[in-house]
């Protein structure tokens, strides 16, 4: 009886300071926190989907302005199934882990096709979407829906892992599990779309990785994280590796109307669907491939200033070699991978970012 009592109190305990983390949480938001942010305003599945995609390793200011243009030339799910490829990643140029961009748009026809165009109001059907991982169902059915589902993004996870002094690296499924328990016990029961965007907030603009403004917090009180006086310890940081290096020559073609030669990469792979200038290992390939792919031998070349591009698990160092041709070439046999491209077109297409670059000092320099 006594054991069962216990157990009791202890549950009942819990309850209390799990409704209390979640009350704290809610009292900050309700006077510090952000409520005018692009996607917080006409707040639907559709919307909260494409900004949470969004921001996905990507700061929230970086993403407003690619949200704003999204939305308004992809304002529904039918719009964004709709559009072609080329179209998506255009809008997407610059903000890099393209896949997000492919399978938003994946994710959009399924949601056409199977769902009617709309949002499944379910977690399970929602994970289920490409590009829709466990944490990102949940903001969808927490916030737009009102359904109480946990969250675990990068914010949120820091939030926890310092209040409960995790020490673990969250990539380690054991981290991770512990975590997903600590969201899923103290996501509240009421105000979930509310909660739900103040944890987000509170990891972005108070608990933050390198200077959290622990004074300002309201979980001061509670954190385990701070009683150590060095919450930054806390999650612990992935193993450190060194990054390979890889290199590529960018051939950068132009003809006499100033169009560049461009070819689509492979939809899977670094850059997958996006257009970029033809690779060859090195200079001495150039000749060859513009015999083979153009028909023409090269007339002179010039090498460019290198580039350097680092994605999450190597550096990409790049050389660009401009390529002057024998002959005028204005056309390209019947391939819808490769192309012409004017310069002022270049805007329409998902590009690289240092193909971006180069790109703008052909506009600004034309070929030399």
């Amino acid at each position: 009886m006594t054991s069962t009592h216990t157990t009791h109190a202890s549950n009942l305990e819990a309850q209390r300071t799990d409704t209390e983390f979640a009350q704290r949480v809610l009292a900050w938001f309700d006077v510090y926190g952000r409520k005018h942010l692009p996607w917080q305003r006409k707040i639907t599945p559709y919307r909260v989907w494409v900004s949470e995609i969004m921001l996905q390793q990507t700061q929230v200011n970086t993403v407003i302005p690619y949200f704003e243009a999204f939305v308004e030339r992809f304002p529904s799910v039918h719009a964004l199934a709709a559009a072609n490829q080329d179209m998506v990643l255009g809008l997407w140029t610059g903000l890099g882990y393209y896949s997000r961009a492919r399978n938003l748009h994946k994710a959009a026809q399924q949601v056409v096709d199977n769902y009617a165009g709309e949002f499944p109001a379910d977690t399970a059907l929602l994970e289920a979407l490409p590009g829709i991982g466990r944490s990102t169902a949940g903001a969808i059915a927490s916030i737009s829906m009102g359904i109480r589902a946990p969250i675990l993004d990068g914010n949120v996870k820091r939030v926890l892992a310092r209040h409960h002094a995790i020490a673990g690296w969250p990539g380690k499924n054991d981290t991770l599990k512990q975590l997903w328990s600590l969201a899923e016990q103290h996501t509240p029961y009421k105000r979930i779309a509310d909660y739900t965007q103040a944890i987000m907030d509170l990891g972005a603009t108070v608990c933050t990785r390198t200077k959290p403004a622990c004074e300002r917090c309201p979980l001061a009180a509670s954190c385990l994280g701070l009683r150590t006086q060095s919450p930054k310890q806390f999650p612990g940081k992935k193993p450190q590796k060194a990054l390979p290096t890889r290199e590529t020559t960018f051939m950068i073609v132009q003809n006499l109307q100033g169009d560049v030669y461009m070819e689509r990469r492979p939809n899977h792979g670094i850059w997958g669907g996006l257009w970029s200038f033809p690779e060859v290992s090195g200079p001495d390939e150039i000749d060859p491939w513009c015999v083979t792919h153009l028909g023409q031998t090269t007339h002179s070349l010039r090498k460019g200033t290198p580039l350097r591009h680092t994605f999450s698990h190597f550096h990409l160092a790049i050389q660009p070699v401009y390529v002057a041709l024998n002959a005028e070439l204005s056309g390209v046999a019947d391939n819808p991978r490769r192309r012409w491209v004017a310069l002022s077109d270049t805007g329409n297409l998902g590009l690289p970012a240092p193909v971006v670059k180069i790109l703008r000092g052909l506009t600004q320099d034309g070929l030399q």
